[in-house]
């Protein structure tokens, strides 16, 4: 038996989550598989993705897939190896995408997303760490004056939430010219959203609060969940029970088998994504991160290094990665004639991805005291402090949770 909650998970997303509870008074357990296992939201571009409150399951995103599909270069992949597991994911993506869900789930992504970069700037308020949100907003830049023009018709006709967007001034054309070689056919500059100054950095400071506040960090994996006692009952790789009072599912991809084994319907994929990563070199240290749109890329120069991520690879979390995307990966670095060193350092992680691209937010109804929070798909670092408030809310038994993001959903 153990006194207050277990939250399961050492993301960002658990992270917040633990801090949260602790700022409510909660006595909070962490349980992370550490080292052993880094989570997806380590390995992100870093980026505070406010400008994002359109779930990608739209209507537009249906009507790109073929094309993008027969391109020779581009950044989403279906490997056939892994038929099995995203054709029925693609088909729940495809019934997602009909207008009216589309349209529901802007609505309730934007209302999550207006909450977003307050939460972070609260975040590293109570770390003492304000410096690890650098709000610079990013630049979106193109190859060709016809996709410039495309895209910036896109722009400026979508809805960004609170991001604003601004064409460029004199000073950050010179620069971008600088660091490309060439003028960009086009750019723009949207402001509101930000970046993290570093991985290692976010998550330091993350876990060195949580102990300084008591909190106590368990290494190991969960494997099953089961109700007993009016608890629930969480076993970890290696045989032991925890029995909390009450329990936070916040794992990435292995929450799908914890929820599942307790009577959810959890049909998530693993949404994979790849980086490289190198020393930031002469790269200017206050230049926000680079999207590269016609090349499915981010550039993110963060304190001590830069990162380039790309890739949307539906797959298992457990396939082998594919060396030919880090390869790919490096190839555009080289076209665009950046200051990356290459080969960098490669990695490869798995964003837990639900069908309508909603996280799944909410109290179990299948076992007493349990709790969720995982599916951010490409927001987990975005959302991360905002969903922790909302679930700290829910185990003090503050509201019933908001519904869209409800696992019922799914039946």
């Amino acid at each position: 038996m153990m006194k207050g909650v277990l939250v399961v998970g050492g993301g960002v997303l658990g992270f917040c989550t633990a801090l949260a509870l602790q700022d409510r008074g909660r006595t909070v357990t962490l349980l992370d598989e550490g080292a052993t296992a880094k989570p997806a939201s380590w390995g992100n571009a870093g980026h505070i993705a406010v400008e994002q409150v359109e779930p990608l399951a739209s209507p537009a995103t249906l009507r790109a897939v073929p094309g993008r599909l027969l391109a020779a270069d581009d950044a989403l992949s279906l490997r056939w190896r892994d038929l099995r597991h995203w054709l029925p994911f693609g088909i729940r993506l495809a019934l997602a995408s009909r207008p009216r869900r589309f349209q529901a789930g802007k609505m309730a992504l934007s209302g999550l997303m207006a909450g977003a970069m307050p939460a972070w700037q609260t975040l590293v308020a109570g770390l003492g760490r304000p410096a690890l949100l650098i709000r610079d907003g990013h630049y979106v830049i193109w190859d060709t004056a016809a996709s410039a023009a495309r895209g910036l018709a896109r722009i400026q006709a979508g809805d960004h939430g609170t991001a604003t967007v601004h064409t460029l001034e004199p000073g950050e054309g010179e620069a971008l010219t600088r660091l490309l070689g060439r003028t960009p056919a086009g750019a723009v500059r949207l402001r509101g959203s930000g970046h993290i100054a570093g991985h290692d950095l976010l998550f330091d400071a993350m876990r060195g609060r949580f102990l300084e506040r008591g909190g106590v960090l368990l290494r190991g994996r969960a494997v099953r969940l089961a109700p007993g006692e009016g608890r629930v009952r969480v076993r970890v790789a290696g045989g032991a029970d925890l029995n909390p009072e009450q329990v936070v599912v916040a794992a990435g991809v292995a929450s799908k088998d914890l929820m599942e084994g307790i009577g959810h319907r959890v049909p998530m994929i693993a949404e994979r994504g790849y980086h490289l990563q190198t020393p930031a070199g002469d790269w200017p240290a206050d230049l926000p991160p680079l999207v590269f749109e016609d090349r499915a890329l981010i550039v993110t120069r963060f304190r001590d290094y830069l990162r380039a991520s790309s890739f949307v690879e539906f797959s298992h979390p457990d396939s082998p990665a594919d060396p030919a995307k880090w390869e790919r990966l490096r190839q555009r670095i080289r076209d665009l004639g950046l200051p990356f060193d290459l080969p960098g350092t490669p990695w490869m992680g798995c964003r837990p991805t639900l069908p309508d691209y909603l996280p799944a937010i909410g109290r179990s109804a299948h076992a007493p005291g349990l709790l969720y929070a995982f599916g951010h798909q490409h927001l987990g670092l975005t959302l991360g402090p905002v969903t922790a408030s909302l679930v700290a809310d829910l185990a003090m038994g503050q509201g019933a949770g908001p519904a869209p993001f409800d696992l019922s959903r799914f039946g």
